[in-house]
């Protein structure tokens, strides 16, 4: 999925090999319209129209302020094969919109900890706060210069949310799979609390002896003895960090 929205068969694979240009007066028609509903109580979202440097959209949330010209935009949206309609255009800006920056005050009041890549090879996970919008949940980053003692309360309350996290269980012959029928990275959560997940699994009927847990990001999270952990980690063509439960609680913070 891109940042506004685009799907990745049919007609949006179609759409954005041959894409067409987004036209900047025609999204400027659109924003004008649309932009104003997509504010809230602590978010907002401007349109500010100049005459020889083109249109800006602006939007401001807490602490965090979000600007791009409009011209940009539309580039972006061209190359990820948004349609030219009013209806693409528009929905488009939604999704723009709800991809937005977390603010601190956001993670503080509902960011659930996940794990997430810690580096650009997929090599090594940390944990992470997230903020659920819908079916999105953005990372949260930390400002530079962020007090300490903040960042510490925000990620053990987020961590403490994360055992709240209805996730679901099943085995399939040697493995517990761990999944979220909506937001595929909650699928961690589970990970907060190793014990409490060893102790279902356990529940499940499977050996406690020896799990390990595979983590690939944005799938569900598989538990199994080494060997078997091992095996599937090395038949999925996807990259995935394998670790034995007792390590997972450790993992630095991202």
């Amino acid at each position: 999925m891109t940042p506004f929205g685009v799907g990745s068969s049919g007609a949006g694979l179609l759409q954005r090999l041959r894409p067409v240009r987004i036209d900047v007066a025609d999204l400027l028609d659109v924003a004008e319209a649309v932009l104003p509903s997509l504010g809230g109580p602590d978010l907002r979202v401007d349109l500010v129209r100049r005459s020889s440097a083109g249109s800006v959209v602006v939007l401001e949330e807490h602490e965090r302020t979000l600007r791009i010209d409009l011209a940009d935009l539309a580039d972006d949206m061209t190359r990820a094969g948004v349609a030219p309609s009013q209806d693409a255009m528009a929905a488009a800006l939604g999704a723009w919109v709800d991809r937005r920056p977390v603010t601190d005050v956001a993670a503080a009041a509902g960011g659930v900890a996940v794990l997430d890549w810690s580096d650009p090879r997929h090599t090594a996970v940390g944990w992470r706060v997230v903020v659920r919008r819908g079916d999105l949940a953005l990372p949260w980053t930390p400002k530079p210069g962020s007090p300490a003692d903040r960042m510490r309360r925000t990620r053990s309350a987020a961590t403490g949310r994360s055992l709240e996290v209805d996730l679901e269980l099943r085995v399939e012959g040697p493995v517990a799979l761990w999944s979220h029928p909506a937001v595929p990275v909650l699928a961690t959560a589970a990970l907060v609390a190793p014990e409490r997940m060893l102790s279902r699994v356990a529940g499940a009927g499977l050996p406690a002896d020896d799990v390990h847990v595979v983590v690939t990001p944005q799938r569900p999270v598989a538990c199994a003895g080494r060997g078997v952990a091992a095996r599937l980690a090395g038949e999925t063509p996807e990259a995935s960090v394998t670790l034995p439960w007792s390590r997972v609680a450790d993992l630095p913070w991202l």
